[in-house]
């Protein structure tokens, strides 16, 4: 899909959808010259992986209209005007609204057309919430628990790897089994596969003992408060990304970083070795899943924890 002109509209067919796609040359990270193309070129290439994670969930995109450097972006949950109309969509309440309530629109992004219409909007990042929603449309219980793990410099990704072991041996206590994936950004998250039958409030009230837990038994290394002079050179175990109204950037999903970075899934022994974790660039990216798939995909619904997942204990 490259080798367009600035300016120039090309009309292309994606799993027989037909899409106008505008400035492919166009260059959305400056520090590496990469183009809305290229971004293109990974988004379909690692659509099988990204698609099974944006199931069912409700998108909210983050918009760099003229590239990362290029003034402020923005979050964008409603469904834009002259979105196609075959982009699935759901209307559920705006997220906390209240008795007479606003309602959204979201795009559900199912497809490898409907990935390749946000990116032409220069969404570089896919932010989802924990839940899905049902055949009707309805919001149903979360289905993952996640821990945002989010270091205060000058803390970063080994201090991260420490932790997030110490959220694993918790974790498996309780029956759950975590997996990592690193930001893109400057931390990690860890998902874990839950029932579906508890709702985001028994979920996100877990989520907060254990971070409070660790805290007390890791007093120097972890946080679980959100104050900043709190969490100078410790890691933020972010609990409340389990609130039914909160997303978290969806694994695979590209970043509007300086440097073209993704949300990328790890292997617990990549952690062994918390001096050469690092972010990972898309392209690295791509190519880890050419290699050897999705470690997090035993946990989507599915996989093999799906519909598995056990209850998360309620004290």
């Amino acid at each position: 899909m490259g080798g367009s002109v600035a300016g120039e509209e090309q009309r292309v067919e994606v799993g027989g959808r037909t899409l106008r796609l505008r400035n492919l040359d166009k260059v959305l990270y400056p520090s590496t010259g990469t183009t809305k193309g290229e971004v293109l070129h990974y988004l379909t290439g690692v659509a099988p992986y990204l698609l099974a994670h944006l199931k069912d969930r409700p998108a909210t995109r983050k918009r760099w209209p003229d590239g990362v450097e290029a003034g402020p972006a923005f979050f964008e949950k409603n469904v834009p005007r002259g979105a196609p109309s075959w982009l699935r969509s759901v209307t559920l309440p705006a997220p906390g609204s209240t008795k007479d309530r606003e309602m959204v629109t979201y795009p559900l992004l199912d497809d490898v057309a409907g990935l390749v219409w946000a990116a032409n909007l220069a969404s570089l990042e896919l932010h989802v919430p924990q839940w899905r929603v049902g055949p009707r449309g309805g919001a149903k219980d979360p289905d993952l628990l996640v821990i945002d793990l989010d270091p205060g410099a000058p803390a970063g990704l080994s201090e991260c790897c420490e932790v997030a072991l110490a959220v694993r041996e918790r974790l498996q206590a309780d029956g759950l089994e975590p997996h990592p994936v690193t930001s893109g950004g400057k931390g990690m998250q860890l998902y874990a596969a839950v029932s579906g039958k508890q709702d985001a409030t028994t979920v996100r009230e877990y989520a907060h003992r254990l971070a409070e837990e660790l805290e007390r038994s890791l007093p120097r290394l972890v946080v679980s408060r959100m104050t900043k002079t709190l969490r100078k050179n410790r890691v933020l175990l972010d609990w409340s990304q389990n609130n039914s109204t909160k997303t978290t950037i969806c694994p695979f999903s590209p970043r509007g970083r300086e440097r073209p970075t993704a949300a990328a899934p790890r292997t617990w022994d990549e952690l062994d070795s918390p001096g050469a974790l690092r972010q990972l660039e898309f392209g690295e990216v791509l190519e880890r899943v050419q290699d050897f798939g999705d470690p997090l995909a035993d946990a989507l619904p599915g996989g093999s924890q799906a519909g598995r997942g056990p209850r998360v204990p309620t004290s």
